[in-house]
């Protein structure tokens, strides 16, 4: 199995951080299209790109502006067996945001296209917080 791990500090409170990646109406701001789904162990996400990427989750790991991991359940199938998520520390006034995507089957195309994709969106992410820079999905790598 193959992961991706990145790990970088955040100028924000981890409660911000972590409704930024946990909370649909921010997921929508740097990551999806549209998404709905709620920060509760065993709660189903919908994370809609396209009609042709409308893919599902299920949050596997969730403690509150610590911890948030969700498990595809429906993707592609080079997404299908992973699990991706968050785990937020504080230091220094920052936000140490630890998040890593685990247990690709194959260091393929897909793996490491992704890995590139989820940088790029991290970064945005990252913006989106410090500086409430939203990119429009159409924009969005």
């Amino acid at each position: 199995m193959h992961s991706i791990y990145f790990d970088f500090y955040i100028n924000a409170p981890k409660q911000k951080v972590f409704e930024s990646f946990a909370l649909p109406e921010h997921l929508d701001r740097w990551w999806t299209l549209k998404s709905s789904g709620q920060p509760e162990l065993g709660a189903t996400y919908n994370l809609n790109f396209t009609d042709d990427y409308n893919w599902f989750a299920e949050v596997s790991k969730v403690e509150t502006n610590n911890h948030f991991y969700l498990k595809l359940t429906k993707a592609d199938a080079d997404w299908n067996p992973t699990t991706f998520g968050i785990t937020l520390e504080t230091h220094d006034n920052k936000t140490l945001f630890k998040f890593s995507h685990i247990n690709w089957p194959e260091n393929n195309h897909e793996f490491r296209n992704s890995s590139f994709c989820w940088s790029q969106l991290l970064q945005g992410l990252k913006n989106y917080i410090e500086k409430g820079t939203i990119i429009s999905f159409e924009e969005r790598s």
